[in-house]
């Protein structure tokens, strides 16, 4: 006690200097502060305007009271010391008194109480009656009904109702506990604003930032920084938004993420729901499958993390890039569902329509409908679908595509089968069936059938490349096999030798099938084509099928859309 005598009396030089206008600096006798506020706190903001204090501070009661002649001003209590100051009491050990300038440095088992929802504890405490600031020092404890503020430092303003830390403090409700260097909080607001290594842990997660706002009334944390919320389940970046803490729903804002076993959906606009584990995302909307290489966009994404269920629409676009050259999918809507979810019978059904238009580089494709099934692994386009490799085009009533491990293992083209290759300009080899199938080894095509009312127009080449003739013909049955992607022979069931016309002398008509077209008017040009949609020509379309109606999986989600 004898040791802070000189200090008091240097500071109770400084304060009357100060109140007769000879010199202005702090009022608070008090250690500097290791890092100042990020930003004014209520109390600096409105310095200017602070009311002055309408009563003095009383001391009500002590069991030892001395006068000390080398400090006049001072009055030493000791034993059960009790201070007034309006409607808040303070408690201590000892204390040194200013009356003049209502004021009080405390020290011993502090504790301050105002009204009956606010107890402050700590082992020193500064008190000016005339700023009505409570400097708090040394194991300090707020506590605020249900909510606990634990520091080595706090400043308590009354005029504000406001209490800030700055040297490293945690704060406790019924939900959360929050940790970091510097913050602030009002127990008439129940607000809280906290800066530099914040932590927010609760049961169900962890929030970390560099700046976070949270109210311990409504459970609400206010992102306002650079922000990672983690759980067991999935991780949430954003730089803003709010996030209620009892509920698990989330309004995030610039381009905020959320990842889930291997998936990413971000957007200008993000929300979430954790309990539910349903995210939204709205305006350039990505969601990315890091684990299988592929990702959706579009304006608005759909996603369901506890059932596999996602889907995007409004310019929405499927990127695959698992082989190496990207493939873009266009539909207006694309839809994944996962069935039995985590179970050995767990499958997924991705699907696009209405509109499908696709491009990569080596293979471009439309149709009305798609369908890929991981129960067999098998692609299927539905209404009208075309199919380009380069020099090739194939089309039908549906074409079925069979994967195996990412690369193609056979297809089926069922109804109206055509397949065309381009020599040039003019000629065009073509095959026609009432089905069609073709087997692949290592992603090339050794062998494929034509089934049913086969009809053949074939231009051979001697070996040279110099082409022979044009043959025509017809049979039941066509096996056609490859290598190096080249014909190597052709069977017919039953033989059919066919006409051979010389370049020459091939009769006008003869060239063409009677279901010959060359759709390269609705081929995708380039991965921006594939929003553009360009039907068939009238004259162009498929004869209407004699057999019955397809039934698409889920066919709720395929309802006939009528044409434009």
């Amino acid at each position: 006690m004898h040791r802070l005598l000189p200090v008091v009396a240097f500071c109770l030089t400084i304060l009357s200097l100060s109140a007769q206008g000879g010199l202005s600096v702090p009022q608070h006798p008090v250690k500097q502060e290791k890092k100042q506020a990020p930003a004014k706190t209520a109390q600096q903001k409105g310095e200017s305007k602070r009311p002055a204090a309408k009563s003095k501070v009383y001391l009500l009661h002590s069991d030892l009271l001395r006068k000390d002649a080398q400090h006049p001003d001072a009055q030493i209590v000791t034993g059960n010391v009790e201070f007034r100051h309006d409607s808040v009491y303070m408690y201590c050990d000892s204390a040194c008194y200013y009356d003049k300038i209502s004021s009080f440095e405390a020290f011993g088992n502090v504790k301050m109480v105002q009204g009956d929802t606010l107890f402050l504890y700590g082992d020193r405490l500064y008190y000016d009656g005339l700023t009505q600031i409570a400097e708090m020092r040394c194991n300090v404890r707020m506590e605020n009904r249900t909510t606990t503020l634990l520091t080595d430092s706090l400043n308590y303003d009354r005029v504000y109702n406001l209490g800030y830390f700055f040297d490293g403090g945690t704060m406790m409700d019924e939900q959360n506990v929050l940790t970091s260097e510097w913050g602030e909080y009002s127990p008439q607001t129940k607000q809280s604003v906290f800066n530099y290594n914040v932590k927010l842990v609760n049961p169900q997660f962890t929030l970390t930032s560099d700046t976070l706002r949270y109210n311990t009334a409504s459970k609400i944390a206010d992102i306002v920084g650079p922000s990672d919320i983690w759980s067991d389940a999935n991780h949430i970046y954003s730089e803003k938004g709010i996030y209620n803490t009892v509920t698990g729903k989330a309004d995030l804002y610039d381009r905020s993420v959320l990842t889930n076993q291997g998936k990413q959906l971000t957007g200008d606009t993000l929300f979430y729901d954790r309990n539910t584990g349903v995210g939204e995302a709205f305006s350039r909307m990505v969601m990315t499958d890091t684990v299988n290489r592929n990702m959706l966009t579009g304006e608005y994404g759909f996603y369901n993390e506890k059932t596999g269920y996602a889907f995007a629409t409004d310019s929405a676009v499927a990127i695959d890039y698992s082989q190496g050259d990207s493939l873009f999918l266009h539909a207006d809507t694309l839809l994944m569902e996962t069935f039995h979810m985590d179970t050995d019978s767990m499958y997924r059904e991705m699907r696009a329509f209405h509109k499908v238009r696709f491009y990569r580089t080596d293979v471009q494709g439309v149709a009305d409908s798609l369908v890929f099934s991981t129960t067999d692994s098998c692609l299927t386009m539905y209404r009208d679908p075309i199919i380009w490799n380069k020099n090739q085009q194939l089309l039908g009533e549906e074409i079925k595509v069979y994967m195996n491990d990412s690369t193609i293992d056979w297809s089926h083209i069922i109804g109206q089968a055509l397949s065309v290759e381009k020599i040039d300009s003019v000629l065009y080899n073509q095959v026609t069936g009432k089905e069609m199938k073709s087997y692949f080894v290592g992603g090339d095509m050794r062998k494929t059938e034509v089934i049913g009312s086969v009809r053949v127009v074939y231009y051979p080449m001697d070996s040279d490349s110099t082409l022979i003739g044009m043959n025509v013909s017809e049979t039941s049955k066509l096996e056609i096999y490859l290598q190096d992607k080249k014909i190597e022979r052709m069977v017919m069931s039953p033989k059919s030798n066919g006409v051979l016309y010389p370049m020459t002398q091939i009769p006008a008509g003869k060239d063409r099938l009677e279901n010959f077209v060359w759709f390269d008017y609705i081929r995708p040009k380039d991965k921006a084509d594939i929003f553009n949609w360009r039907g068939k020509r009238v004259e162009d379309q498929l004869k209407k099928s004699v057999r019955g109606p397809v039934v698409l999986p889920n066919a709720r989600l395929f309802e006939n859309k009528k044409e434009e």
